[in-house]
């Protein structure tokens, strides 16, 4: 059977609702715009859904200039692609600190006034380099503001195995995937250690770890316990819970839904 790439999907906003693609660049930091953007506290610690799960709700899109967006209560936002202040920040991802720009007052503003709290929008320029943690970084490997790999990749088999064991099914955005593939068995990437995407290699360097964001359902904004009560009976290691797999690249080009994944190295 053979293996495709199915979905794309890019998260502009950090912990934000992802964007569908068909066809998208590999840059050297992930996905074209992914995770370039991020909503922090006036110290820079950044925010997620883990403890604000209120984020799920916050509708954007994106046009070729900028990314829109609305949420209940809230006037429409525009940001563009390029705007900020001019103003740097020193912000924090985990453990890594780095540089980012203001993006702007009025979006500040914006998030300030939804979440109830002072917030504000950065951006992290094409200067600064925040690198893979060291145990995995294959060749100097660089990512944006994504929890600690520029791509992560599940297949439609195994979400499929985690719903046949849950009372209420979950989609896949509540894993927030950048590549997903079929025709595999389940849970068959975790065996693989190089694939080949289209024109592009890939190594398969680690296992993804999951958290409590997997349980926000990301219509309602409601956190749950599942699925990751129901993946902690079968797929954990140690305090791990596992499921999906972070990649990193040989080389930049363009990945496309419908590109052939084939496996060339295994575990």
């Amino acid at each position: 059977m053979a293996i495709t790439l199915t979905n794309l999907h890019t998260y502009p906003i950090k912990s934000l609702q992802g964007i569908d693609v068909l066809e998208v660049p590999v840059e050297s930091r992930g996905l074209k715009l992914d995770r370039r953007w991020m909503i922090t506290k006036p110290d820079g610690m950044f925010i997620t859904q883990r403890k604000y799960p209120q984020l799920a709700l916050i509708d954007l899109k994106m046009t070729k200039k900028a990314l829109v967006l609305e949420a209940p209560g809230m006037s429409t936002l525009e940001i563009g692609l390029t705007e900020n202040t001019g103003v740097t920040r020193q912000v924090q991802v985990w453990d890594d600190a780095c540089a980012a720009l203001e993006v702007s007052k009025t979006a500040n503003q914006w998030f300030s006034d939804y979440m109830d709290m002072p917030l504000q929008l950065v951006h992290m320029p094409d200067d600064t380099e925040r690198k893979v943690e060291a145990e995995y970084n294959i060749n100097n490997h660089i990512t944006s503001f994504s929890d600690a790999y520029p791509f992560l990749l599940i297949s439609e088999a195994s979400l499929a195995d985690l719903n046949a064991r849950l009372e209420e099914p979950v989609p896949m955005n509540r894993f927030r995937p950048n590549l997903v593939v079929s025709g595999t068995e389940a849970f068959a990437e975790d065996t693989w250690k190089k694939i080949r995407v289209g024109e592009l290699v890939f190594h398969v360097v680690k296992p993804c770890a999951r958290c409590v964001f997997t349980t926000v359902d990301q219509k309602t904004g409601v956190k749950g316990v599942e699925p990751l009560k129901t993946l902690s009976q079968y797929r954990k290691e140690g305090a791990k819970v596992l499921f999906g797999q972070n990649l990193l690249q040989e080389t930049n080009g363009t990945i496309k839904v419908g590109d052939e994944v084939e496996v060339l190295e295994v575990k």
